[in-house]
């Protein structure tokens, strides 16, 4: 068939515009008849085009439409790709990065199947999962097979981003170590005579024993073999030599498949001139008497992968000892640099700068630099001891041993030259570290890790610049101890390392290194068990205050406490002994005045930040039935009122720091979470907590003064219905309890009486509430009620059914709308809940003269009661975008649509604005927008009440309160103005969405 010359000038422009580098070869391809979907479909072009080798991919493609069995096979294959967006970017993405994966799928052209859709467990599998895929592999042939199909998901996963470069290395290990436990059992199933008689362990080493394996790399072991059943012990370890032997026989023959990968056990006791199997009380002999400096650092990462695991773990656990005393051998660090120099000196010359591995500034010495510090550190820091490299820098740089900027580069560094490592060996599934010269094959690589425009200059520049950071930080002495030059210091010695320490903190971001000083010797000097517990605290706890707006205020407030709580036997063991407990406090003391202040009036409350006991203790807020229950039962024990309402305000200073320190908590992350917890689930989290808490700590008190005057019995009924963010369950740290008061005389009672006892109740209440005490006052507002401040301040049910009936307004129905019965009378409550239904919910919505009303008093309320000079784009109640916006359009659709819209009768505004979504009343992107805005302005207001110690409205003016606000919010040093931007840009297009649907603009 003739192409005509203009069509086929115009498929050579678009192929090339997609990224084909020989589009006449790619055009001749796509003539196929099967390919006429591809040529037509722009999508799929694109497809292709997004590609690392767009070329590569095309032909792969051919290749495994031409291997299907069936003309329908090939139908479903290219049907599914134009479909399915998910399967075309895996399949294309491997096909494209992989010539190897692209030879597996034409000889198991079923096996595309595998990437058609991935089961929440397939996203990031275990071994378990890969040896559920691996069970049905019965010899080594189809061994390997199942080996590359799984290989196949890791590597789409990995083209496509869904997993990065350390979950696909961990990945790796994880199908390693399924693979060896496979091979193993087939090798067993061989030789079951062997297999009884003997125990076999097999300890991953190397990259595979750190969780970081390559795609193709040597697997290092080392075999630990026992007698079983009382078996003698020579014939034993000849049968664990024989089963050793033939597993790893499974994984390294090349058959056409392929081979999986060579299992090299030249790590074990005297190398390859050694035995391949040795007991655990032989291999312990060697490394007490005959080991070389080299073969602790390789044992950093021993990890038993399969065969017997009790042993295994026995073989860790006896040899863990002997690698954490490595470091005190005579010319440690010396033996240890200089085995690196001998590994570059043994590079090829032509091959030093193409060496990623071992090259300088390559992967070894980040690995190298990192295990030092480890051998050295690990001694004392058990958090330094992870087999994984990222995980034991990112151990050192929390622990204060490597500075933070450092960490970060060393970090990215790594990650970059892992990742050309990666793609490097997927291409071809071949053991390699150089950096190939070909221009294709570097193309390929620079578009592969997303250098699009000019891939092959890019890739040089970044790899060169990565490898020159390395180089830099691997000279660097940056392992010594912070506290070497403070906490050793005697009064009156020479300052020289105090200066250096001095350079240290400043360089941390402490304003008053001087003071910092002081502080650190009051602490850490002498000889007690308590100052040693602190040297080994304070290195990691100074990392953690400077990653806060005010490591000072930090570093003062743990003074203080450590002061306070010096002669408690619990204090510096929960810190040392519950991982959680130091970071938390850490976290607690420099983010702001509030949790400090609450701590520092009952400092034991530190103890709610280890990892809790099933009683008071942890972080997880308290149900209300639970604290209710507790100050209850302290007001039944108490002698008077006043004693009552000390111990009801007492639990809630407790609780309120509670709350606060999982709040700033869960704001940071740590190094369990790893990552900051969600914004809006903190909101839920802090609103629920400080509303259930006021709740029951005024059900406290309505109890004290009920029993100080009247015994068991009031001569009414009297209930407390929570409003406004109160009976929204949305309080913050700084709001008023906004409450009605309903009361009804009890059967006999004199209504005169009633109300003088109603009254008497609620004075008494709030007097005892704001007694000037240690513990922040809670303040009870009733301006809600009936006819405002000049109406009284308790109303019988009848009082109030009669005045909603005859002069109720529509501010007091939009009111009511988050009105909920928080303490007292639950009976009571619940009737008064009935009255007002029928007013917040009106039968067939509102009208348009009370619509146009509430919009009236919403305009006013914009333009009268925004304090003067305030910044109505940073106003978080009554700004642009800000919660006033949010809640009244809300608040608008509930009385509107709430008489129809069950989901819409909730006194809580981001599930009604769920509700109103879910009932197609907003659409849900603008939904979203509201509710980000909301869950912001809520947060911002939290987040100026935890720094200043006072609430507030607006983000701080002062520097470093602003910064400290920005720290909670999720944003790092010099990043305040991206901060105060986000929340412009974000409250702007919730102000968008509310001219809409509440102004109707």
């Amino acid at each position: 068939m003739t192409v005509p010359q203009g069509r086929r000038s115009s498929t050579f422009t678009r192929l090339l515009r997609h990224g084909f580098t020989d589009p006449s070869a790619a055009d001749r391809l796509l003539e196929g008849p099967e390919l006429a979907p591809i040529r037509t479909d722009p999508v799929l072009l694109e497809a292709l085009g997004q590609a690392a080798d767009p070329d590569l991919a095309l032909r792969g493609l051919v290749r495994l439409l031409e291997a299907q069995p069936a003309p329908t096979a090939r139908r479903e294959l290219l049907d599914t790709l134009i479909a399915a967006k998910p399967l075309r970017d895996r399949l294309l993405g491997v096909l494209g990065a992989s010539a190897a994966l692209a030879d597996h799928l034409a000889r198991h052209p079923g096996d595309w199947h595998e990437l058609v859709t991935y089961e929440p467990q397939d996203l990031h599998p275990g071994v378990t999962e890969f040896e559920r895929q691996l069970a049905r592999a019965k010899d080594p042939v189809s061994l390997r097979v199942a080996y590359r199909r799984c290989l196949l998901s890791i590597a789409a996963r990995d083209v496509c981003g869904t997993t990065d470069v350390a979950q696909t290395a961990a990945e790796l290990a994880d199908l390693a170590t399924a693979t060896l436990r496979s091979a193993l059992a087939i090798a067993a199933s061989a030789a079951p005579e062997d297999a009884v008689s003997c125990r076999l362990a097999v300890i991953a080493m190397g990259k595979c024993g750190g969780h970081e394996l390559n795609y193709v790399s040597d697997v290092d072991v080392i075999f630990v073999g026992e007698a079983a059943g009382g078996a003698d012990e020579r014939k034993a370890l000849q049968a664990a030599t024989r089963l050793a032997s033939h597993m790893m026989r499974i994984c390294s023959e090349t058959t056409v498949e392929g081979s999986i990968w060579p299992v090299d056990a030249n790590l074990r006791p005297e190398g390859r001139n050694g035995p391949l199997v040795r007991t655990l009380s032989s291999h312990l002999a060697y490394y007490q008497r005959w080991a070389k400096t080299w073969e602790f650092q390789a044992l950093l990462k021993a990890r038993p992968v399969a065969g017997d695991m009790d042993l295994g773990e026995e073989y860790t656990a006896a040899l863990a000892p002997l690698v954490w005393q490595a470091a005190e051998r005579e010319n440690f660090v010396a033996d240890v640099q200089k085995m690196r120099r001998r590994v570059i000196a043994n590079i090829p010359v032509g091959e030093v700068e193409r060496e990623l591995k071992l090259g300088p500034g390559g992967l070894r010495d980040v690995e190298f630099a990192v295990q030092l510090l480890q051998l050295v550190h690990g001694r004392s820091d058990t958090s330094l001891r992870s087999g994984t490299t990222l995980d034991a820098l990112k151990a050192l740089a929390n622990g204060g041993y490597v500075g933070r900027a450092d960490a970060v580069q060393l970090d990215e560094a790594y990650r970059f030259l892992r990742s050309m490592e990666h793609r490097i060996q997927l291409y071809r599934l071949r053991r390699t570290h150089l950096v190939p010269e070909d221009e294709a094959d570097l193309r390929r690589l620079g578009r592969s890790l997303g250098l699009r425009t000019d891939p092959v200059t890019s890739l040089r520049r970044e790899w060169k610049q990565h490898t020159g950071v390395v180089r830099r930080l691997h000279e660097k002495l940056f392992y010594r101890p912070l506290l070497d030059a403070v906490a050793q210091l005697a009064p009156g010695e020479a300052r020289l390392s105090t200066d250096a320490a001095r350079e240290r903190l400043v360089a941390l971001g402490y304003a008053d290194p001087a003071a910092a000083l002081r502080h650190l010797e009051a602490l850490a000097s002498g000889v007690t068990r308590k100052a040693a517990i602190q040297r080994t605290l304070l290195p990691v706890l100074l990392g953690w205050f400077a990653d806060s707006a005010d490591p000072d205020a930090g570093l003062l407030n743990f003074r203080k406490v450590s002061d306070a709580l010096g002669k408690t036997p619990w204090y510096l063991r929960l810190l040392r002994d519950e991982g959680a407990a130091a970071e938390n406090l850490a976290r607690v003391l420099s983010a702001g005045r509030l949790a400090p202040d609450l701590l520092m009036r009952a400092p034991e409350a530190v103890a709610l930040l280890g990892d809790g006991d099933g009683g008071t203790g942890g972080l997880e807020p308290r149900p209300r039935a639970h604290l209710e229950q507790e100050i209850l039962a302290a007001v039944g024990r108490a002698d008077s009122a006043e004693q009552a309402v000390t111990v009801a305000r007492g639990v809630r200073r407790r609780e309120l720091f509670r709350t606060a320190a999982a709040d700033i908590v869960g704001s940071y992350g740590t190094e369990d979470t790893a990552a900051p917890a969600d914004q809006g689930d903190l909101i839920d989290m802090v609103g629920g907590a400080v509303s259930d808490l006021t709740a029951a700590t005024l059900a406290g008190t309505l109890r004290a003064v009920v029993r100080a005057g009247w015994g068991d019995t009031l001569p009414t009924r009297f209930a407390v219905i929570g409003m406004g963010r109160f009976g929204g369950h949305e309080l913050g740290y700084g709001s008023d309890a906004d409450v009605l008061f309903v009361h009804e005389p009890r059967e006999g009672v004199d209504e005169r009486e009633a109300s003088e006892a109603a009254n008497r109740v609620v004075s008494e209440m709030r007097r005892l509430l704001q007694i000037p005490s240690t513990d922040p006052p809670l303040l009870i507002d009733a301006d809600l009620r009936p006819e405002g401040k000049s109406g009284p301040l308790v109303r019988t049910l009848t009082s109030y059914r009669a005045y909603y009936q005859r002069w109720s307004l529509v501010w007091e129905s939009h009111a009511l709308l988050r009105a909920e019965p928080v303490a007292g009378d639950e009976d009571l409550g619940r009737r008064f809940i009935e009255l007002i239904d029928p007013l917040r919910y009106p039968a067939e919505g509102l009208g348009d003269d009370a619509v146009r009303e509430i919009r009236r008093l919403k305009a006013r309320m914009e333009s009268e009661r925004l304090p003067r000079g305030a910044d109505k784009t940073l106003h978080t109640k009554l700004g642009r975008g800000g919660l006033s916006d949010v809640e009244w359009t809300v608040q608008l659709l509930q009385l509107r649509h709430g008489w129809v819209e069950p989901g819409l009768r909730t006194t809580r505004t981001r599930a009604a604005l769920a509700a109103a979504c879910a009932a197609g009343l907003i659409p849900g992107e603008e939904a979203a927008i509201l509710d980000e805005a909301w869950v912001l302005a809520s947060r911002v207001r939290n987040a100026v009440m935890l720094v200043r110690g006072r609430a507030g409205d607006t983000f701080p003016s002062e520097a470093r309160e602003l910064a400290a606000v920005g720290r909670y919010l999720g944003y790092g040093p010099g990043h305040v103005g991206d901060m105060l931007d986000e929340y412009r840009r974000t409250t702007r297009r919730a102000r968008a969405v509310v001219e809409e649907l509440f102004y109707g603009a």
